[in-house]
Formats: structure tokens, C-alpha cells, sequence
């Protein structure tokens, strides 16, 4: 067995938070088909020529090869599908989470517009009371007027009665009949 290509991970133009994603991938991959838990090869049945690789990369990421990445060709393809199926596992996710989003935000609007259409309702359930309201107030005020005439009234009629009373003879002076 050769030993496996490699180059500085300089070479590449990576930054350094995208060469740490690229060696984690690396070892998962690596880690993976050395456990018989590889990718899907989109159809392709397993061949003897991966295990050389993937040992290859497995014992080069555990040797802790630093500043230097393998790139023999089968690695690099078994790394290309795995992070295809990665990618296409977060479009898949992100898919998911708009369209959660989206329902939330459906939902959200819905309870809002309903919301509004109970205010209003309630709104106009208030003025319709305010104006109810103002105008027993002025019922009100037509009926105290209206009650005190009719005790102005019955305050003229008492002392009326009252005058009438002073004014008759009294029943008991001789030869006075009372009136009807």
C-alpha cells in the first residue's frame, strides 16, 4: 500500500473554522466506514478499494497529521457524497423550518386578525352602550325637570288648597253650610 496524498491545509484557501469543519467531516467519515456505517453510495455497492482509503484516512486523522489533509481520490469522492447528503439534509431541515415558520406565521396572523375583528366588534358594542348611556342621561335630565314641574305643581296646589281652607267659613259659625 502507497501512502495516501496529502497536502497543506494552506493549499487550500480555507479558513481556519471551515478547515476544522473539513477535518470533523473527514473523521466522521472516516470513523463511519471503518464501522461499516458509511454513507450511501447512491446506488454503488461497497468495494474492496474503500477500506485501504478510509483506514488511510482514519489512521491519518488519529495520527493527528497537522497542516496537512489526505486527499486520495476515493477519500475525497466518499467525502464529496457525505457532504452532499449533509447538504441536502440541511436544505431538507431548513425546507422544514420555513415552512414551520411560515405556518406559524399563518397561524399567528390569523389569531391576530381575528383578534382585531373581536375588538372592533367590541369597540362598537362600547359606543353603541356610550350612546345608550347618553341618551338615558338626557332621559334622565327630562325626568328631573319633569319631576320637579310636578313638585313645583303640587307645592301651588297644596298652598292653593291651603288659601281655600283659610278662606271658607268654618263649619261651625251658625248658618253656614258647607259647600260641595
Amino acid at each position: 500500500m502507497s501512502a495516501p496524498q496529502s497536502v497543506a491545509d494552506s493549499v487550500l484557501g480555507l479558513t481556519q473554522s471551515e478547515l476544522l469543519l473539513f477535518r470533523q467531516q473527514q473523521q466522521i467519515l472516516a470513523q463511519r466506514s471503518h464501522h461499516g456505517g458509511g454513507m450511501p453510495d447512491r446506488g454503488r455497492g461497497t468495494s474492496r478499494q474503500s477500506q485501504p482509503s478510509s483506514r488511510a484516512a482514519s489512521a491519518a486523522s488519529s495520527q493527528g497529521v497537522t497542516g496537512r489533509i489526505i486527499l486520495d481520490p476515493h477519500s475525497l469522492q466518499n467525502l464529496y457524497l457525505h457532504l452532499d447528503n449533509l447538504m441536502r439534509s440541511i436544505q431538507r431541515r431548513i425546507g422544514e423550518l420555513e415552512e414551520a415558520t411560515e405556518q406559524s406565521v399563518q397561524t399567528q396572523s390569523s389569531r391576530a386578525t381575528s383578534a382585531m375583528h373581536d375588538a372592533d366588534a367590541q369597540i362598537t358594542r362600547m359606543r353603541r352602550i356610550l350612546r345608550d348611556i347618553d341618551t338615558l342621561e338626557q332621559d334622565f335630565e327630562k325626568i328631573k325637570k319633569i319631576r320637579d314641574k310636578v313638585k313645583q305643581l303640587r307645592n301651588n296646589v297644596d298652598q292653593v288648597s291651603e288659601r281655600l281652607e283659610r278662606s271658607r267659613p268654618s263649619p261651625h259659625v251658625a248658618g253656614a253650610r258647607p259647600r260641595r
